[in-house]
């Protein structure tokens, strides 16, 4: 670790940095700098890919620098031992045992706070770093290499939720490394997810509908000729940006072919396990409210929070959404028993979309704040604001 570390400074110093410029551009003190240098202490998963830039390396040759590879649990070990990485073989059983554990890492997200989550995600990242970096030439590389993209993807998406979709500067650096990685492996298909990823910082995070626009329709190209999946999903974002432009026929025209493209979805497509049942009305019904057309959105939305069971943060922002269209409708105790539900659900999830709608939600409903049931759900919200 020490020697490692030592690179570590040396990096610093190559940039013309001393410890307490670092600290200054990274919001830390310097101590924190010092103790990363002596390795007696590690970034923080979200931290690193500001601290790549500040040293002008990829967050790949900055998990090298830190030296994070010393001791960690191998996957076949999960949970009995801690080994050194050096003795874990880079071939086909280990990356399968590290892509079984960040399948089940993943399929967390939905049920889970994004905060719990990211301190095993930066672990495996750096793990799949490292044996991607350790695998030779061949298909063993490949599927490390597949891996890290997907790992990269999920860090940029753990880290944007837990901070309410605000830290948008790292969830792009995170999806900007899974572009590179993809584009080296000529894996069109991974490089539109994580295009898509970026997309919706731009919509939902920025607000910035025409740059989230060209960012979806640039995913649904990359994708076309490998994915109807990711084409399809991309193309309901963009139809979502056209509707926060008001452009409904454009709108309409871009979810017509979005449904074609995920109609056109078999289990050849790498990306089919992201295709469910519920996508359609999910984005339809958001479109639908952005647009206007508010009883519309209802009925869209309210059969598909009906459906949306099992994926309780998505199930949050279309209860967000729902109630929107209620209140604007001025159907106050619908809004508020939706309203309550998805407060119900982001206790639990604290997911960073859904929080967003529901405190918009919450100021919409100002106008009725001195009747009663909504006075009620404006203190389970500032309950819910107390331990977020």
């Amino acid at each position: 670790m020490a020697r490692r570390r030592q690179r570590l400074a040396d990096r610093r110093r190559a940039v013309g940095l001393t410890q307490e410029a670092l600290a200054e551009k990274l919001g830390v003190d310097r101590s924190t700098v010092v103790r990363w240098e002596m390795g007696a202490a590690s970034p923080q998963p979200w931290m690193r890919p500001r601290l790549a830039d500040a040293l002008q390396v990829s967050v790949a040759v900055l998990v090298d620098l830190l030296g994070d590879e010393n001791e960690v649990t191998s996957g076949r070990q999960r949970g009995r031992k801690v080994v050194p990485f050096d003795t874990v073989k880079a071939d086909l059983t280990t990356a399968a045992d590290l892509r079984h554990a960040f399948d089940e890492l993943a399929a967390r997200y939905d049920q889970a706070p994004s905060a719990s989550l990211l301190a095993k995600g930066g672990e495996h990242l750096s793990l799949i770093t490292y044996m991607a970096r350790r695998a030779s030439y061949g298909r063993v590389e490949r599927e490390l290499l597949g891996l890290q993209a997907d790992a990269l993807t999920l860090m940029g998406q753990l880290v944007w939720d837990a901070s309410q979709r605000r830290d948008h500067t790292t969830a792009r650096g995170y999806y900007d490394e899974s572009v590179q990685v993809a584009r080296r492996l000529r894996d069109h298909t991974l490089e539109g997810r994580a295009l898509l990823r970026t997309c919706y910082v731009a919509l939902y995070g920025a607000q910035d509908p025409r740059s989230g626009l060209a960012l979806a329709l640039q995913a649904a190209e990359t994708a076309r000729s490998t994915s109807p999946a990711v084409t399809g999903l991309a193309l309901l974002h963009a139809g979502e940006a056209h509707a926060m432009l008001g452009e409904a026929n454009d709108c309409e025209r871009t979810l017509a072919e979005a449904q074609g493209q995920l109609d056109s979805t078999d289990g050849m497509d790498a990306a089919a396990d992201l295709v469910s049942s519920t996508q359609f009305g999910r984005l339809a019904g958001s479109c639908y409210l952005s647009l206007g057309q508010h009883r519309r959105a209802q009925e869209v939305l309210e059969t598909t929070a009906a459906e949306l069971q099992d994926r309780r943060k998505s199930r949050a922002i279309v209860l967000g959404n729902l109630t929107l269209a209620y209140i604007r409708q001025r159907e106050i105790d619908a809004a508020v028993a939706t309203l309550t539900e998805a407060i119900t659900e982001l206790e639990d999830t604290r997911g960073g979309g859904g929080l967003n709608l529901v405190f918009r939600a919450a100021r919409e409903l100002r106008s009725w704040r001195q009747e009663q049931i909504v006075a009620d759900v404006h203190d389970r919200l500032f309950a819910l604001m107390a331990t977020t």
